[in-house]
């Protein structure tokens, strides 16, 4: 393994100019750890939080941008029977993935699904490990139920369609386009509202209710979702677009018997990180195998254009995942 890598990293808070090449050392696995030879990247708006200076990184972690990748295994610390240096693998990271190297717990490791280029696989970690914890294990999507994600052309979006319908759910999608629309509902979607000229709670009521909403808007979405939701509905919260902070009636939420919940993931214990990588991997992994669901990909950049990634991702134009090439195949 090399000694030194590229990587980039945060200059200072600020927007995309802020992200600057640089050398760094590369990283040695701990106990428990992989270091991954990365090939390519996922960019996530994590990333743009932390590049503003409003998303600081766990304890520990590294203090470069990238949450997510995939590469080929290139060390690994003791204790990990799994992985050898060589296999293909996809994995989420504490930080640190917009490198030539990074480092992660080897729970948060996954195999490159059959079939599948490292590319789509650096896509997989951050959206799928974040979809499935908080629309079926901490949301309880069931199939038959009406499922409602907002910003559905997103790469959360995206997947959550894919994975709400693979599951037997009835999905509905919001989008801010007649092209975003076509995207949500090409991917499965029964029906997809352009919430520029349409109200979402009076599509979802018409049809009885949406029996669970994954939302990463807030603001005035926060209100509208409980009026949307069905008699013991559920709203998971995942990020606030529009900020947490918002005034709501919360009795209908006695009287209509409803749930809100939420979840960041990165924050999380790496147990709890590698508990959703296990359910994924027995659950989702087949699927993506067979070729029933991937990754939608909007575009590539290389490493050294970080800023140009976060400027496409920040535009809100993009349908999809949006990837680094930092060692391509």
């Amino acid at each position: 393994m090399p000694h030194t890598m590229r990587a980039i990293e945060i200059a200072k808070p600020g927007g995309p100019e802020v992200l600057r090449e640089v050398e760094r050392p590369v990283p040695v696995p701990g106990a428990g750890q992989v270091v991954v030879r990365m090939a390519y990247a996922g960019v996530n708006r994590p990333d743009a939080l932390q590049r503003a200076g409003a998303y600081d990184p766990p304890p520990g972690a590294s203090d470069l941008p990238g949450l997510e990748g995939a590469g080929t295994i290139a060390a690994v610390g003791a204790g990990v029977a799994r992985w050898k240096v060589g296999d293909r693998v996809c994995a989420l990271f504490p930080g640190g993935s917009y490198a030539g190297h990074a480092a992660t717990d080897a729970g948060q490791v996954l195999p490159v699904p059959k079939g599948m280029s490292l590319r789509e696989a650096a896509c997989l970690p951050e959206t799928f490990f974040t979809v499935w914890s908080n629309v079926f294990m901490r949301g309880g999507l069931q199939a038959g139920e009406r499922f409602l994600v907002h910003g559905g052309s997103s790469g959360i979006g995206t997947t959550a369609i894919q994975l709400a319908n693979a599951f037997g759910a009835r999905v509905f999608a919001t989008a801010g386009s007649a092209e975003k629309c076509k995207a949500c509902t090409d991917l499965g979607a029964e029906r997809a509202i352009n919430y520029r000229d349409e109200d979402f709670v009076s599509v979802l009521r018409d049809l009885g209710g949406a029996n669970l909403i994954l939302d990463m808007v807030g603001g005035d979405y926060l209100p509208r979702n409980l009026k949307a939701l069905a008699e013991d509905g559920r709203l998971v919260q995942i990020a606030f677009l529009q900020g947490p902070k918002v005034a709501v009636n919360f009795a209908p939420l006695m009287v209509r018997r409803l749930t809100i919940t939420g979840s960041t993931l990165r924050p999380q214990s790496d147990a709890a990180k590698a508990a959703i990588a296990a359910e994924l991997e027995e659950k989702v992994w087949p699927m993506i195998a067979a070729g029933r669901l991937a990754p939608v990909m909007d575009s590539e950049f290389p490493l050294a254009d970080a800023a140009g990634a976060h400027a496409r991702m920040e535009s809100s134009e993009h349908i999809g995942k949006i990837v680094l090439a930092i060692e391509p195949e």
